[in-house]
């Protein structure tokens, strides 16, 4: 792995490193959330050079293996990962597993032994008898409204999911999901999208930092992009934090101005 630019607190200047293999504590510690006791949300997420951010409704097609370290050191950093419904659907989630590699460092930040799973969905529309309900190291969340089906908050709570709501009406309010779940000390947030969960944090201004995987392929059709729904009214800006490179693919961090 070749680092393009440093990671210096939001800030980056042209550094060309030599090429080699970077550890997992090196990788760890260059992803690092910050330091404090704020809030911190982050999305993960890759998108082609033609800007998919999905190849046949899934995202593995455009990943690598390096591609995948990345993703499991960010996994490894955070209190918990919040996910649409529909990406659970089509990537087939389950639950988040602890890793030896990261037991020292998650036990001195004071996190338990795997992130939280939470899922945001307004009708609950899931198949609570998956593994990602039923067999979790640590439980499920469920982000929904308070005007969500009741038979179906009872089903996910029998399943052992625990239900947050984050919304007065069915909806869940993306400001109001990142702030239930601090409050319940998950401060340092990952969100895998999908596209559209991804569209209402842009929108409501609450994404600190993008993780970016730009793969090197090409995919013309009319996959979506990272991002989806109502376009904001004035673009949000970020500045890039850093940028690696592996076996042609990008891994850029991008943080909020």
């Amino acid at each position: 792995m070749r680092q393009l630019f440093p990671v210096t607190d939001m800030t980056a200047q042209p550094l060309l490193a030599s090429d080699r293999e970077w550890s997992l504590d090196e990788l760890a510690d260059a992803y690092a959330y910050p330091e404090g006791g704020g809030t911190w949300l982050r999305a993960n997420m890759v998108s082609s050079l033609d800007g998919a951010g999905q190849h046949d409704g899934r995202s593995r097609p455009l990943s690598s293996e390096a591609d995948m370290r990345i993703f499991g050191i960010l996994r490894g950093l955070a209190d918990v990962v919040v996910v649409g419904a529909e990406t659970v659907r089509l990537e087939g989630y389950r639950p988040a597993r602890a890793r030896e590699a990261f037991m020292d460092r998650r036990a001195a930040a004071g996190q338990g032994p795997a992130p939280v799973i939470a899922v945001v969905s307004a009708s609950l529309d899931l198949d609570f008898s998956l593994p990602l309900f039923t067999e979790p190291l640590v439980p499920t969340v469920v982000l929904t409204g308070s005007g969500a089906p009741a038979d179906r908050i009872r089903a996910a709570r029998e399943a052992g999911a625990e239900v947050l709501f984050a919304g007065d009406g069915a909806r869940v309010m993306p400001a109001r999901a990142v702030a239930v779940l601090a409050e319940r000390g998950l401060r340092r947030q990952l969100t895998e999208g999908g596209p559209r969960l991804l569209g209402q944090f842009v929108g409501a201004d609450v994404l600190d930092e993008l993780c970016l995987t730009i793969s090197p392929t090409m995919t013309a059709g009319d996959a979506q992009r990272i991002a989806g729904g109502p376009a904001v009214a004035v673009p949000t800006r970020f500045q890039v934090a850093s940028v690696l490179e592996q076996d042609g693919f990008l891994f850029t961090r991008y943080g909020r101005i």
